[in-house]
């Protein structure tokens, strides 16, 4: 070999090792200590052979030992050719886009293109890998920064094109594409075919047997990318997506990589190192910009510039800044540069939609719940539920929606900003408020059927219902939907939808009422509502519903708030409402201690349930007499009043309504010394309360088999019904059950003779019973 040929295979040795490292030839000068004037020299081949110290140095940075090393010493002095495999042929291409600097995580999206890649080296097929995921993912990112660790393994070239799938421009045909691609491989002018499938024939004849990796960026459809492969498995191709390219995958067996959200430890790891010091100094704020940003790389790059820029802003504003949402993507853009903008990346996405899921896409910024299913949508939408279901799927598979459930469906948060962008005003939003009060009412009917007739006639919804007839149904349905109701009615009220806050309100005040905080919220927007439309029908409900919340949160508020939804109740002519206004402010009054007061409100109460034939209220009357009459001793006469409730709740089909007759029943029962009769009424609410996921009952039940255990002699099995009970008297947020639950540990503890633990237990029941205004308990 020549001197000149032995430098320019010792220069092409050199520039593979530093393109499979990442670095640029100024990099490698300053880790070397060698002048980037010599590396351009080394690599162009324009050197005699390198004095050994050099050669030493490159090989230590390139971290070469053992054979690999003595390899490297004898192609420098040309004593050995380099491995094919590492270096790269004279005229091939090597258009890969530079790596992006501060590249962090993807750890595992990296060793699965890793292991994909070495699965089918010996295998006859390409290898294709479709690197799929959302706008802003880093997707190309992470393509580019793979093909620049293997582009030893492709002497013949690596191919950079850019199928503008997702940009402004209409996607770049298959015809277009195979032009450039024949050119990268020498193929130009007159040579390249007219017709496409004879390019793409002769783009398979000149890649064939190459050793080529061919990064076909931005793909927009299998069908795009099919005319594009190489027909022999010496090359290789990576495909970046916002498509899931599913067809690729099932017909081309592509191997897919999905690029999510970055993990959020990853997220501030990347803010950090774009930033510089000041964010090691105010975690709490690059987590709250991270949050912000959605953990998309894009997002996240753009808002640390944005914070470079305003070396003297304190990141703490920027994130107070980012919080608003709707100004958001404004600040998420650099200069005038579209591809530097949150907001022009992801118009790119949708630009190519089909027009339903583009349609779909602009209708859900008005949906304002966490999650949605294709029902929600076809009542944005006004269509059917199969057509919504299908531009969901088109949607999911463009990276615009993610999957949270079997037919479920979420947004992250800077596509919801986009998408409340393009939402229409008009009356779509109507059609999914009047979908949710109608489903919710139909499946509270089914659960709740005894209170029917408290909630209001709602008109049917123009979007068709899910099947709620079945009872385990129509719970799931409630359960699965509780966190997306809560959102509608704050979205209804924030609309000015008064009409439907109030009666979502009133629909959902039963099954809210184990989780007493989500009530408060949805209770405090209707009443909200119902003042700014001045609507006092409205108000009195809401105020009624609104008192038992915050009863069960103990809040002192309460009783003010039941007051008032009794004067309204009698202004407007309402006895029914007058009277579970009545009976609620009765209970209220038992609570503090008001003996006389609550004996008073619930007698008047049961009068009015009795005119109006509101039997469900009538028993609810009595079961609360019966606590009152209890408290001052009358234990028969409480008995008496939990039977004649107890008999109407199971005649009604209440078993709910029936479970707390039982448990109250108990109650009395233990007081009368029939402990065993006590014990099996609680054990039977009991299991009526977790067959209905009350909560609420649970803990009710559970501290009286506590109660019934200890006072027959058993203060072990005492102490694990209290425990339960006050698990869940905490789960469901209700405070008197909480302090009932202390005290009956206190007594265990005692009993069991650990007075250190009864103390402390003393202590807590004392504290809570105070906070909430009631006396403790004889």
């Amino acid at each position: 070999m020549s001197e000149v040929g032995e430098s320019w295979a010792f220069g092409e040795l050199v520039r593979a090792h530093r393109r499979r490292l990442g670095l640029t030839q100024e990099e490698l000068a300053t880790k070397a200590g060698l002048s980037v004037r010599s590396i351009v020299k080394i690599e162009g081949g324009r050197t005699a052979a390198p004095r050994p110290p050099t050669v030493r140095l490159l090989a230590d940075v390139f971290g070469l030992t053992g054979a690999d090393a003595e390899h490297f010493r004898r192609c420098a002095a040309g004593a050995a050719d380099p491995p094919a495999a590492a270096v790269v042929r004279s005229g091939a291409p090597a258009q890969l886009p530079p790596d992006v600097s501060a590249f962090t995580g993807r750890e595992e999206q990296l060793a699965a293109l890793d292991t994909a890649a070495d699965q089918v080296t010996a295998a006859t097929a390409v290898f294709v890998a479709v690197v799929t995921g959302p706008a802003g993912a880093g997707k190309t990112a992470l393509a580019v920064r793979w093909a620049h660790r293997v582009r030893d393994r492709f002497p013949d070239g690596q191919v950079y094109l850019n199928l503008r799938g997702s940009d402004p421009a209409q996607p770049m045909t298959a015809a277009d594409a195979l032009v450039r691609l024949l050119a990268a491989l020498g193929v130009t002018g007159e040579e390249v075919p007219v017709d496409v499938d004879d390019r793409a024939a002769r783009f398979r004849t000149e890649i064939a047997d190459r050793r080529v990796l061919l990064l076909l960026d931005n793909a927009s459809s299998a069908g795009q990318v099919r005319p594009l492969l190489p027909g022999t498995a010496s090359s290789a191709v990576l495909v970046t997506s916002r498509d899931a390219l599913a067809g690729l995958v099932a017909v081309d067996g592509a191997h897919r990589v999905a690029v999510g959200l970055l993990p959020p430890g990853d997220a501030h790891a990347l803010l950090r190192r774009l930033i510089g010091p000041r964010a090691a100094a105010a975690e709490d704020a690059v987590a709250r910009i991270a949050e912000q940003c959605a953990r998309l790389p894009l997002a996240l790059r753009v808002a640390a510039e944005l914070a470079v820029a305003r070396a003297d802003t304190g990141l703490d504003d920027l994130a107070t800044e980012l919080h608003d949402q709707r100004r958001r993507l404004d600040l998420l853009v650099v200069d005038d540069d579209p591809r530097a903008s949150v907001r022009a990346v992801l118009s790119w996405s949708i630009r190519h939609l089909p027009p339903g899921a583009a349609e779909a896409f602009a209708l859900l910024g008005l949906h304002p719940g966490p999650e949605f299913d294709a029902h929600a949508v076809a009542a944005l939408t006004g269509g059917g539920v199969d057509p919504a279901r299908g531009a969901l799927e088109v949607l999911a598979r463009a990276h615009l929606v993610h999957r949270t459930g079997s037919g479920r469906f979420g947004m992250h948060d800077l596509l919801r900003a986009y998408a409340v962008e393009l939402a229409p005003d008009g009356p779509r939003l109507d059609g999914l408020l009047d979908y949710y009060r109608a489903a919710a009412a139909a499946a509270m009917n089914v659960v709740y059927p005894a209170d029917t007739h408290h909630r209001p006639a709602v008109p049917p919804p123009a979007a068709p219902l899910p099947d709620l007839a079945d009872r385990d149904a129509a719970r799931a349905w409630l359960e699965r939907e509780r966190a997306v109701l809560i959102a509608i009615v704050a979205g209804a009220a924030a609309a000015g939808r008064p009409g439907h806050t109030v009666d979502l309100s009133r629909i959902l005040a039963r099954h809210l009422g184990a989780e007493p905080a989500d009530a408060v919220t949805v209770h405090g927007h209707a009443l909200g509502a119902a003042l700014a439309a001045g609507d006092p029908v409205g108000e009195a409900h809401s105020r009624n519903v609104l008192g038992v919340a915050l009863l069960r949160l103990g809040r002192p508020t309460a009783v003010e708030v039941l007051e008032r939804a009794v004067e309204l109740f009698a202004a407007i002519g309402d006895p029914a409402g007058q009277a579970r206004a009545l009976n609620n402010l009765g209970f209220a009054a038992n609570r503090q201690g008001r003996l006389a007061d609550a004996v008073a409100a619930f007698e008047a109460a049961l009068e009015l349930f009795r005119q109006v034939g509101d039997r469900t209220g009538a028993a609810r009357s009595l079961n609360n007499l019966g606590l009152a009459e209890e408290r001052q001793g009358r234990y028969g006469a409480a008995e008496g009043h939990h039977l004649e409730a107890l008999a109407l709740y199971r005649a009604l089909g209440d078993p709910l309504g029936e479970a707390g007759a039982l448990t109250d029943l108990g109650i009395a029962e233990h007081r009368l010394g029939r402990l065993d009769e006590a014990a099996e009424h609680h054990r039977q609410a009991l299991a009526m309360f977790l067959d209905g996921h009350d909560r609420v009952g649970e803990a009710w039940a559970r501290n009286g088999l506590g109660e019934a255990a200890r006072s027959l002699g058993d203060p072990a099995v005492a102490l694990d019904h209290h425990t339960a009970a006050l698990d869940a008297a905490i789960l469901a947020g209700v405070r008197d059950q909480q302090a009932r639950a202390h005290r009956g540990l206190s007594g265990a503890h005692e009993a069991l003779h650990d007075p250190s633990s009864a103390r402390v237990h003393h202590v807590l029941a004392a504290a809570l019973y105070a906070e909430l205004g009631m006396p403790e308990p004889a």
